[in-house]
């Protein structure tokens, strides 16, 4: 039985390569590459919506309240349904798993979470969407205890998608930041690891106190 457990588990090629290409497309790392080494970036393949009028999508321009709201979440479907299509078809193929061998040693002894959450660990770089959503599918698939979950979910939860937002939402700050941009995403990446941790003493502690039964928290 025992073995017959580990051949299940085997990670083929087809599921190295597979968490390869993911890896890359949610990294951004051709975001701004020329040619066809573009088609490899998941924003990129995501597209844009057109344009009604000059720098006005069809969500309009000056809209408020409930109805703003609804047509924002509007905008959010594109990217996620893909990202999930994408995510099934490489889980299919053994792309979870091979992050899981790939992740382990580091993200087990850097935050106390499995490895099968390292695409989700990548993806959180450019999309807390796409982020939230894998994390979700992960404790579905009891791949991620509820003490892990609460772990990571700190970890995404401030300054999530560092990458995306840096450039988008912050970028009116770069010209006027004394330090470099590498510098910048790098302390965001140093606070949410560290914010993580604190978040996974909290938890050693309260379960050192409460001793549930039956439920850790790892690390």
């Amino acid at each position: 039985m025992e073995g017959q457990k580990k051949e299940e588990y085997k990670v083929t090629w087809k599921g190295w390569l597979s968490l390869a290409i993911l890896i890359i497309a949610f990294s951004g790392v051709f975001a701004k590459a020329d040619g066809p080494l573009r088609a490899l970036d998941f924003q990129v393949l995501t597209g844009e919506f057109g344009q009604v009028a000059k720098g006005v999508i069809f969500t309009g321009k000056g809209g408020m309240g409930a109805r703003d709201g609804f047509m924002f979440a509007l905008t959010l479907f594109p990217t996620l349904m893909f990202a999930l299509g994408c995510i099934q078809v490489a889980e299919s193929l053994g792309a979870l798993r091979a992050a899981e061998i790939l992740f382990r040693p580091i993200l087990r002894p850097f935050m106390g979470i499995p490895g099968a959450s390292g695409l989700a660990f990548v993806s959180s770089f450019t999309s807390s969407d796409v982020g939230a959503v894998m994390t979700k599918g992960l404790v579905e698939d009891k791949m991620m205890t509820d003490e892990e979950r609460t772990i990571f979910v700190a970890y995404q939860y401030a300054g999530s998608a560092p990458i995306t937002n840096t450039f988008g939402t912050g970028a009116a700050l770069l010209p006027i930041t004394v330090l470099p941009v590498g510098v910048v995403i790098a302390l965001i990446f140093i606070v949410k690891v560290m914010g993580a941790n604190i978040v996974r003493l909290y938890l050693k502690w309260h379960f050192s106190k409460n001793k549930p039964e039956g439920c850790g928290v790892n690390g």
